[in-house]
């Protein structure tokens, strides 16, 4: 088991991948008036990428467009003092093809918000990192 500095232990992509898989809710950060933002939402991975449902009209769906993003989902057991977190960076998009549309609208992705929300966001895994916090004996 690798651990950093600070005693973490440091997650394997397949692990981040697989825990990532394993919550319904993360957090975006994105820039917003060259500020940073941060907006949780619900998604699923599909494959090696997050999966983001929302509508068209949304702040999140105006400021998204091929913008270098992170997200970061996690599970913490505040009794246990234990947990993780996993944070991906990557160039979002808005999906706009018609069968792209389709597939992603057949996923196991349910807004929680009220509303319509057929607009599809897409973040490729391309840097993934995470740690796992134990309880110490």
């Amino acid at each position: 088991m690798k651990l950093d500095s600070t005693g973490l232990q440091v997650l394997s992509r397949a692990e981040c991948v697989e825990l990532l898989g394993s919550v319904p809710i993360g957090r975006i950060v994105f820039t917003d008036r060259a500020l940073p933002a941060v907006q949780p939402v619900n998604f699923v991975l599909d494959g090696d990428t997050v999966v983001i449902r929302t509508s068209v009209g949304s702040k999140l769906a105006a400021v998204i467009r091929n913008s270098v993003v992170a997200f970061e989902a996690d599970e913490f057991d505040t009794v246990g003092r234990t947990g993780w977190s996993v944070t991906t960076v990557g160039h979002a998009r808005a999906v706009t093809d018609p069968d792209e549309i389709a597939r992603l609208a057949d996923l196991p992705l349910a807004p929680w918000a009220p509303g319509s929300r057929d607009h599809f966001i897409v973040l490729p895994l391309e840097q993934i990192s995470g740690r796992r916090v134990r309880s110490h004996p």
